[in-house]
């Protein structure tokens, strides 16, 4: 097995449940991406929401390559070893002077998987600071079993349900994983992680890439979906997803489709809500 982490930072990883900073992308590359997102933006219309902030990687050329960055799968690898599935992106886009935040949740809460072999790849396309509503952790809750969460549905939430763990934070404990653009940090499922409102002029853009081990499996009984990224997959828990031929090639579009969808038939149950859009 071939890892950028250190021993010390895969340590720090197994106490604390985070590692950062890390470095994905050089400054021309970050810009190179903002260009392309907010070309993609325009094409909708406007910043995305709905299912168009989760598993981008199906419709963009740009954004398969991101999932397959050598410099955060080498760090993942030392998390997940050497054989990696991507299973979901989502972006994290607040607005400048945004009212929109994060509460404190547990990733692992609606997704169904049967184990917590799961990493969060968290990759800053702009300054995530105190001011721009940078993901704030508390150390050691990886070690938490699963809390329940009361949902509550704010529309000022960024969390599918706007979800928020039943269990007393001391924030006052709590660890910034402030991010220059192009560094990355690393969550474990389980970890308990918020971020408050961005008060900067700026946007805040930052892109969640969720990754797990192939032993890991769905069991809410839906069929689900990933991309293997890094070495092979011997258990084929989850229909194999294709990298796009071109951007918004209509194969994709039809994949990107049906894979969104489906997903919301575990993401929501319980609830009232069917859709993300």
């Amino acid at each position: 097995m071939t890892t950028s982490l250190s021993e010390a930072a895969q340590q720090h990883y197994r106490d604390k449940g985070y590692y950062f900073p890390l470095r994905a992308l050089s400054a021309a590359q970050v810009s190179e991406n903002c260009v392309k997102l907010e070309a993609f933006e325009a094409s909708q219309g406007g910043q995305i929401s709905g299912r168009m902030r989760q598993k981008l990687h199906l419709l963009l050329t740009w954004m398969d390559d991101l999932v397959r960055n050598n410099a955060i799968l080498d760090a993942v690898e030392g998390i997940l070893g050497p054989n990696i599935l991507c299973w979901q992106t989502s972006f994290f886009i607040k607005k400048a002077q945004d009212s929109g935040f994060v509460s404190w949740h547990q990733d692992s809460t609606y997704w169904g998987l049967s184990e917590p072999d799961v990493c969060t790849a968290w990759v800053a396309l702009s300054p995530s600071t105190s001011k721009s509503g940078a993901m704030c952790v508390m150390p050691g809750t990886q070690n938490w079993d699963q809390i329940a969460h009361t949902d509550s549905f704010d529309k000022n939430n960024l969390l599918t349900r706007g979800q928020a763990v039943n269990a007393e934070i001391d924030e006052g404990q709590a660890v910034e994983l402030i991010l220059q653009p192009g560094e990355f940090s690393l969550h474990h499922v389980r970890l308990a992680h918020a971020s408050k409102p961005n008060r900067t002029n700026a946007r805040r853009i930052g892109l969640a890439i969720r990754y797990l081990a192939p032993h890991v499996r769905q069991v809410t009984g839906v069929p689900d979906s990933a991309l293997l990224v890094r070495g092979e997959d011997r258990y084929g828990h989850f229909e194999a997803e294709r990298s796009p031929l071109a951007d918004m090639h209509p194969d994709a579009i039809a994949l990107h489709e049906r894979i969104t969808k489906a997903r919301e038939n575990f993401i929501y149950v319980g609830t009232e809500k069917r859709s993300a859009n």
